[in-house]
């Protein structure tokens, strides 16, 4: 099977054709074999909406030696609050990835463009575990404060596929295990799949997670108050985008801060700091499952910080085996997504426009 997978970013579209065969091991068949080609239309400015067009004219003429795809399968954005898996992409589906806000958003272009693409190509066009999944368990939601519930996103797409992957590690499908995984980047989320469902999460970016590169991790909330009444203009990007270490060190390089830990004892106290935070959101989200995790899995960006994996792994590995997959598998989850439907080991899901859109 060969799907075609597109990727929109904030300075380029990641391309790849996908090969995808099936598992050699009868047990587990949701471990795909992949191959993948992959290349990059870079831009000079964001993506937006009314790009799409022009968009798929580049993707055509760049993908056209390419083997005629089975399927084109794009990023998922914010789609309304849905669960998990991949979705068949409809002429509905696309315009509302593009309207309000969240259109513009470059990942919301997935799903259009893989729409455009697919229908020029005759295939079918799919989006895998978009940015608004949320299937958190109704106890999982419920707050303290009347009016307030948790929401569950997530590095869903990322998330999942190094989920799968650990799983597939120590001899179980997704669907029968339990895994813990820690997305360790600017932006953190550590969360807890049962049976294959994101039951619990920290949530990313302004509503929760361990400290990141550029994510302030949990604040206590009188603190957080008082500062928002003595600052008068504190917003959610000083909690999503303009905390953690670049608050706290003055760069979010994640390279640059690694070299400083050997002369900088800022950098050193809140390497310790994002430590002690993660570790302890890794055990947070282990007592969310119902049993003890088959495996944790540590990725993100962070996870290619070889001293800082240690120290977590050395906190967290009492409780299962623990993997690191550094980076995003952002193009594998999509082809493995688009590929568990065209071999028939998943159904695509229906997308639905939320109540009132």
């Amino acid at each position: 099977m060969i799907a075609y997978v597109i990727n929109p970013g904030t300075s380029g579209v990641k391309l790849a054709c996908a090969a995808i065969e099936p598992s050699e091991n009868p047990a587990l068949p949701g471990q795909l074999r992949l191959h993948l080609t992959r290349s990059e239309l870079p831009l000079d400015t964001l993506p937006t909406a009314d790009q799409v067009p022009a968009l798929t004219q580049a993707i055509m003429q760049h993908t056209q030696d390419w083997p005629a795809p089975d399927a084109v399968v794009g990023r998922g954005g914010f789609i309304g609050r849905v669960a998990t898996g991949t979705y068949r992409v409809t002429p509905n589906l696309a315009a509302y990835a593009v309207q309000g806000d969240a259109g513009h958003d470059p990942p919301n272009l997935g799903g259009p463009l893989a729409l455009a693409v697919a229908e020029a190509r005759g295939v079918p066009a799919f989006i895998v575990d978009p940015q608004s999944a949320d299937e958190l368990l109704p106890e999982a939601r419920l707050t303290g404060l009347r009016g307030v519930q948790r929401h569950g996103q997530f590095h869903a797409l990322n998330a999942r596929a190094v989920a799968r992957r650990a799983a597939h590690e120590v001899g179980r499908r997704f669907q029968d295990a339990r895994v813990v995984v820690a997305h360790l980047g600017a932006t953190t989320s550590v969360t807890a799949f049962e049976h294959g469902r994101a039951i619990d999460t920290t949530g990313s970016g302004a509503n929760g997670g361990p400290m990141g590169a550029r994510q302030s991790g949990p604040v206590p909330a009188r603190d957080l108050l008082e500062l928002h009444r003595t600052l008068g203009d504190l917003t959610l990007g000083h909690l999503a985008s303009e905390g953690g270490f670049l608050a706290l060190t003055g760069s979010a390089n994640l390279r640059e801060l690694e070299a400083r830990t050997l002369s900088d004892p800022a950098v050193g106290r809140v390497a310790g700091a994002f430590v002690h935070q993660a570790a302890k959101a890794i055990g947070e989200q282990t007592g969310a499952l119902s049993g003890r995790p088959d495996a944790i899995v540590i990725t993100g960006g962070i996870a290619r910080w070889d001293e800082l994996v240690d120290r977590i792994e050395r906190r967290v590995a009492w409780i299962a085996p623990v993997f690191v997959i550094p980076g995003e598998l952002e193009l594998e989850a999509l082809a493995e997504g688009a590929g568990r439907v065209l071999l028939g080991l998943e159904q695509p899901r229906e997308w639905t426009a939320p109540a009132g859109a």
